[in-house]
């Protein structure tokens, strides 16, 4: 059995062996034109490191959970709705994301979005917003414009 080499080359925002996986099960909840790869994982360490990438005007699930993130953006321009606040992100930003906050990505329409997230190894599914919930978001002028799909 041979080892897997501890350095992964990066190219075009791909590392080698490690495989280009669906953002989430189709169907599962709304998100638009994402990918993700996980590039490392310890359970001893409790954490994994994973890269998403979204195309050009896509974004991520509307959600919260009980895990915190750290999200480092690697890759072009968008915003983020952390709460009721919505925050133009770029390139070598760095975003936390409390538990139970309410959050989604989106990339600008002109550029792709790539970015990564390092979470727990064990955590929990994450929550959609009720449709009052989302209601309620979407009735702040805050956050109106960003939730427009």
């Amino acid at each position: 059995m041979t080892a897997k080499s501890p350095v992964r080359r990066f190219d075009a925002f791909r590392w080698e062996d490690t495989d280009l996986l669906a953002y989430k099960e189709e169907g599962s909840a709304p998100f638009k034109a994402i990918t993700r790869q996980t590039l490392f994982r310890d359970p001893a360490i409790k954490c994994e490191l994973r890269y998403f990438e979204m195309a050009p005007g896509g974004y991520s699930t509307l959600e919260r959970h009980e895990h915190m993130h750290a999200v480092l953006i690697l890759r072009g321009r968008g915003e983020c709705l952390i709460g009721d606040t919505v925050h133009k992100i770029e390139t070598n930003d760095l975003v936390t994301i409390e538990p139970w906050t309410w959050h989604q990505f989106r990339a600008n329409a002109d550029l792709p979005l790539g970015f990564l997230c390092m979470v727990n190894v064990e955590r929990d599914k994450p929550a959609l917003p009720s449709s009052e919930e989302r209601q309620a978001l979407a009735s702040n002028p805050k956050t109106a414009a960003f939730l427009k799909d």
